[in-house]
């Protein structure tokens, strides 16, 4: 039999990272990829299979998944991981970050689905894990556009999910809550390009305040915003109850190889704790934030 064959994106830190060695202790062929192959070469000395991958460039999308093809003849899952957080208060947020952020949060995985379902309903068999968040679950002051490109995917993936039982492919939701991982990094570096030497918008991320996050045009309206998120540690990953992302790769790992996997995971404790306040009235997460506000 041939081995169980993955690919994985956002595969330069964090999640992605410990997910492609998870899978590769598991023994698959895995198949890591990243915008910068050179953040991923340590993975090909481990063992991965390594590819550059845009998740915004179709190009890329048809390439990669071409090259799995013909190499394997087969595609056993497809993990969505790449991806990045906007942070920020509504107001502060360039529409073109808004584009940027579903850009590759949303239409990326999309991207990623589209291309790979034709070869998973042919053989009939098959696992689509996409990464989502707490925070597609419920959203929170300041996370709106992360958590509005969060919650698409948690309906693209409800949806796809029922399309594609009767191929026999299988659709996850994994839903970390905080992560030990250089999250502000990454929206660094979408926000400046691969390179940091993209423009930012007027004022951007800066000021007076703590909670410098890129590619923002400050209102000044919002300061108590930023200071909560630099205080609760909401930006750069990390802060209360945070999980390291070995233990989100378990879950992957564990949605992958089960032949009846559930529709959601929620790792770590914080995670379970922040989708059920999705049941709560509105009214009473309101009140939640207000008192944030006020300390």
């Amino acid at each position: 039999m041939h081995p169980k064959t993955v690919l994985i994106t956002g595969c330069s830190s964090g999640i992605g990272r410990a997910t492609a060695l998870a899978f590769l202790e598991e023994d698959w062929s895995v198949y890591a990829t990243a915008r910068n192959p050179a953040d991923i070469e340590t993975l090909g000395e481990k063992g991965c299979r390594i590819a550059t991958l845009d998740v915004t460039d179709q190009d890329d999308v048809d390439r990669v998944v071409d090259r799995v093809i013909d190499e394997e003849g087969h595609l056993s899952c497809l993990v969505n991981n790449a991806g990045f957080g906007q942070m920020g208060p509504l107001e502060d947020v360039p529409t073109e970050q808004v584009h940027r952020q579903f850009d590759v949060n949303v239409y990326g995985p999309h991207r990623l689905i589209r291309a790979v379902l034709p070869h998973m309903r042919e053989q009939e068999d098959g696992t689509i894990v996409n990464l989502s968040s707490a925070a597609g679950r419920v959203s929170f002051p300041g996370g709106g556009v992360y958590a509005g490109s969060k919650f698409a995917i948690e309906a693209m993936s409800d949806a796809l999910r029922n399309e594609v039982d009767e191929y026999g492919v299988d659709v996850v939701v994994i839903e970390p809550g905080p992560v030990e991982t250089n999250f502000s990094d990454r929206v660094e570096r979408e926000v400046h390009g691969n390179d940091g030497s993209a423009e930012r918008g007027s004022d951007a991320g800066g000021g007076d305040g703590g909670g410098d996050i890129p590619g923002l045009e400050r209102s000044g309206a919002y300061e108590s915003f930023y200071e909560l998120f630099s205080e609760t540690q909401l930006i750069g990953g990390g802060g209360l109850g945070a999980i390291s992302p070995g233990r989100v790769a378990e879950d992957v790992v564990d949605a992958a190889s089960s032949t009846k996997p559930r529709a959601r995971y929620q790792p770590g404790t914080a995670a379970r704790v922040t989708v059920l306040a999705r049941h709560l009235p509105s009214r009473w997460l309101d009140t939640a934030y207000r008192y944030l506000r006020k300390l």
